[in-house]
């Protein structure tokens, strides 16, 4: 291959070398940077308003939108920053399917791609989805890693208690 490979070759060498460790699984930059990121792509399916790398969206979003430990379709999940997820990591909810199973829809967990129904498990203690397990296309299973999360930002704006009240 002249000049190294392109195209979906890339993108399965690049999910070779996150699994063995030697890339960051994902990266989610605030910018498209030539690929696709899952923050811009998380911002165009939902309309939130959040900038920035993904991880910032929890403390950027608080007061502005609601926050929640439980999943709901169009939520979406916010991964914390970690040696693996530098810029953290967000997905968007399609389907609930259980109290510890959801789809995502997400770009970049497998570079360069947008992938849709994402299996990914609760897998904390208290099953308030502080940590999860994501499915990884590569090997045909839930990767081995847990990630930490915030939860989960969606657009409905806190209650506010009314002037009467």
């Amino acid at each position: 291959m002249r000049g190294g490979p392109t195209g979906r070759g890339a993108g399965r060498l690049a999910g070779v070398l996150a699994v063995a460790g030697v890339l960051p699984l994902a990266a989610c930059g605030g910018g498209w940077n030539g690929s696709v990121q899952c923050a811009p792509y998380a911002r165009s399916e939902t309309g939130l308003r959040l900038s920035g790398a993904a991880a910032g969206w929890w403390r950027q979003s608080a007061g502005v939108y609601a926050h929640s430990r439980m999943p709901a379709p169009g939520a979406v999940l916010v991964f914390r920053s970690t040696r693996r997820l530098p810029d953290g990591h967000v997905s968007v909810v399609r389907q609930v399917r259980g109290t510890r199973a959801i789809l995502v829809d997400q770009a970049n967990w497998e570079p360069g791609r947008v992938d849709h129904g994402v299996p990914v498990v609760d897998v904390s203690p208290d099953n308030d989805w502080s940590a999860v397990r994501v499915w990884w296309q590569p090997v045909h299973s839930m990767g081995k890693s847990v990630y930490p999360t915030y939860g989960f930002i969606s657009r409905d704006l806190p209650r506010r208690p009314s002037p009467d009240a």
